[in-house]
């Protein structure tokens, strides 16, 4: 019996040594991550990086003219992917065959995969968006495409402002910015009064050739769910853009990045993220300082910062030639000379599958923009060396730094489920395009 004791208890110390040295020697690089993130955080806390679950309206950023409701979201969410609201399509092969979606849709972390986004004109899709082209019948100035890369709508909910130059939104950086809401222009939508995210969806519907009148959402059946988002108001007001805008907007503030292997660590899950993983992590809040300006929980920021990035170039490039205004970033809105080639701090959530990267989508690589601004050397000559960020300077990270940061990019911030924001639609047709390429594609 004495002998039974005494290896019960040499057993018990060893099987708790063992575990004391398993946590002393794994934990410690959570623990010191926990730290460095409640050092950064404006509230003290690592949980200040923690987004909301999706339905958790109440901790979701929101305009207060636009609360969040479940009957927005689901009326937002049916809209955003509707390719038969596509009724103003440039030509006839055109209507009926993209959304809002084609340009910013699940499969590239609500991007489009492509340097340029394509809407009306564009067919085919691929796997994640790579094989969308401009159809045959267009012109190339016929396609519905933006002079920059599309920008997420994925965690906007953390931007006061909206798109690169930061030039739809009435509040924040905004106000005192009314000189600029040109008279027949989407800026002009500014005058509506909404934050960046209401006020570009509201905009970006007829920019983008998708018609909302009384009579398209009672054929397409959703005139019953424009009533119950929007009981309070009047008949002559409910059926239109700027409402179904209003709808979309609330459904994009409710797509957020929250199921994240960073997100799972950051509420507890330590084996969420790799040891790797979270030596990227480390490097993303400490040495890199990437912090600095990807500071809020969508690692986003409203700050505008100018790295000396190329614009769009190339002859395959869409549309119109790249504008002096567009060139110019911030300032092409404000008209402030300070303000010149600046452009808007990007969340970096589910950016894996972007495919481009830069405002010009000048990178074809996560790690090849880790390099170039650990480099700090700019690629446009156009640029001059005093509009450049202060805090565009050289890092002397190492090639295992570099690599570990870009694992927590492409991984720990890879939302891997964003699917799970895709909706059916009451027309039936193949999302997130309708054109006979992307249906072989997509939807057979």
């Amino acid at each position: 019996m004495k002998n039974l004791l005494l290896l019960f208890i040499t057993c018990t110390l060893f099987l708790s040594c063992a575990k004391d040295d398993y946590y002393e020697l794994v934990p410690q690089i959570d623990k010191d991550l926990a730290n460095l993130l409640a050092s950064r955080s404006p509230t003290g806390s690592k949980n200040y990086y923690i987004l909301p679950n999706s339905d958790d309206y109440v901790n979701i950023p929101q305009d207060p003219n636009n609360p969040i409701t479940t009957a927005k979201v689901i009326l937002g969410g049916m809209l955003f992917h509707e390719t038969s609201l596509a009724k103003d399509a440039k030509h006839d092969q055109g209507i009926d065959t993209y959304s809002c979606a084609s340009c910013h849709h699940s499969k590239a972390g609500f991007q489009s995969c492509k340097r340029q986004g394509i809407g009306d004109g564009g067919i085919g899709f691929g796997t994640t968006g790579e094989e969308r082209q401009r159809s045959p019948d267009y012109l190339t100035t016929d396609v519905d495409v933006q002079p920059i890369k599309s920008p997420s709508i994925l965690n906007t909910a953390y931007q006061k402002l909206m798109l690169w130059n930061g030039q739809f939104g009435a509040t924040d950086l905004n106000t005192g910015t009314q000189s600029q809401w040109t008279s027949g222009t989407p800026k002009e939508t500014n005058y509506l009064g909404y934050e960046g995210v209401e006020t570009q969806a509201i905009a970006g519907l007829t920019v983008h050739r998708l018609r909302i009148d009384e009579e398209t959402i009672t054929n397409l059946g959703y005139k019953p769910f424009f009533d119950t988002a929007f009981p309070n108001v009047s008949l002559d007001r409910r059926y239109s853009t700027e409402y179904a805008g209003l709808a979309i907007a609330a459904y994009e503030r409710t797509v957020l990045a929250n199921k994240a292997p960073f997100q799972l660590w950051l509420k507890g899950d330590i084996n969420a993220m790799s040891i790797d993983e979270k030596k990227g992590a480390k490097l993303f809040f400490g040495k890199g300082k990437c912090y600095e300006c990807h500071s809020s929980p969508a690692l986003s920021s409203m700050k505008f910062s100018a790295l000396g990035m190329k614009d769009l170039s190339g002859i395959d490039i869409l549309g119109n030639p790249v504008d002096d205004n567009t060139k110019k970033g911030r300032g092409g809105f404000t008209g402030l000379s300070e303000d010149n080639y600046k452009f808007k701090v990007p969340q970096l959530y589910s950016i894996k599958s972007n495919g481009f990267y830069g405002h010009g989508s000048s990178f074809t690589s996560i790690k090849d923009i880790i390099i170039y601004k650990n480099k700090a050397i700019k690629e446009n000559i156009n640029v001059p060396n005093s509009s450049l960020d202060p805090l565009f300077v050289p890092i002397q990270l190492s090639s295992e730094e570099i690599n570990n940061i870009v694992l927590f990019i492409e991984n720990s911030l890879n939302d891997a489920s964003l699917d799970r924001f895709v909706p059916s639609v009451l027309s039936n047709n193949c999302i997130p395009n309708n054109d006979y390429e992307s249906q072989q594609d997509i939807c057979n």
